[in-house]
């Protein structure tokens, strides 16, 4: 395992005329490869602003992000699954999760074998507007991953999916873990906390570890696999 991101003491201050939020209050945290992290709390509690703060969407006011020399603006160094998943109208959703290679980066899986495993198939030719929320999200996960990135954010990206779909979603993450990804994901889904490595909960700003950290052996006698169909790289 090696750090591939890590806050010294981070702040991030709204203003909203005179009042001030500490959207993010001094967390100090580190996300390693080959862990899968889940950061949870309630709504407005900053999960979104310290995600951003992750990527370097935003900057903080106080304290220090630091980035391995892996994570770079490439699709292979940073993936993100945004709530509002970014998805480029005009193109299909083949086109969509091809992006990354289509813009040089790497790949990693075919996009049939994701296509197969979060249950696209026969909808590579439409574009999003042409088909469901949750299908839409799954389209941004496969594209999230389709260059087997060394930090792979993503925020709340069950939301729209019911338990199964969210289980095929689960599952590519989980995969992607394990194939030395540093992931961290943003979720109210309770029931899918026992199956990551890290669990840490934001409240008001302030971050705790809620779970210990699973052992390499606990990891791997969990039976964590990749994807059925996905997991054998070109």
């Amino acid at each position: 395992m090696s750090d591939r991101i890590r806050l010294e003491s981070v702040t991030r201050i709204h203003r909203r005329r005179a009042e001030t939020i500490r959207a993010v209050d001094d967390v100090s945290v580190t996300f390693r490869s080959r862990r899968v992290a889940a950061l949870v709390g309630p709504s407005g509690s900053g999960k979104t602003t310290l995600l951003n703060l992750v990527i370097g969407w935003d900057t903080p006011d106080e304290g220090r992000v630091f980035r391995d020399e892996s994570v770079d603006r490439t699709w292979q160094g940073l993936s993100v699954v945004p709530q509002g998943l970014g998805l480029v109208p005009d193109l299909t959703i083949g086109e969509n999760i091809e992006l990354p290679i289509a813009l040089g980066n790497p790949r990693r899986y075919r996009s049939e074998d994701l296509i197969e495993h979060l249950g696209l198939g026969g909808l590579v030719d439409r574009r999003p507007a042409e088909v469901s929320l949750g299908e839409q999200q799954r389209t941004a996960v496969a594209r999230a991953v389709i260059c087997q990135p060394a930090v792979l954010i993503a925020d709340e990206p069950t939301a729209h999916q019911d338990e199964h779909n969210s289980d095929r979603i689960l599952a590519v993450l989980l995969a992607a873990g394990a194939a030395g990804a540093a992931v961290v994901l943003a979720t109210h889904e309770e029931r899918l906390l026992d199956r990551v490595d890290e669990v840490f909960e934001l409240t008001e700003g302030r971050l705790r570890q809620r779970h210990p950290v699973v052992s390499d052996v606990d990891r791997d006698d969990r039976g964590r696999r990749e994807p059925d169909g996905g997991g054998t790289p070109e």
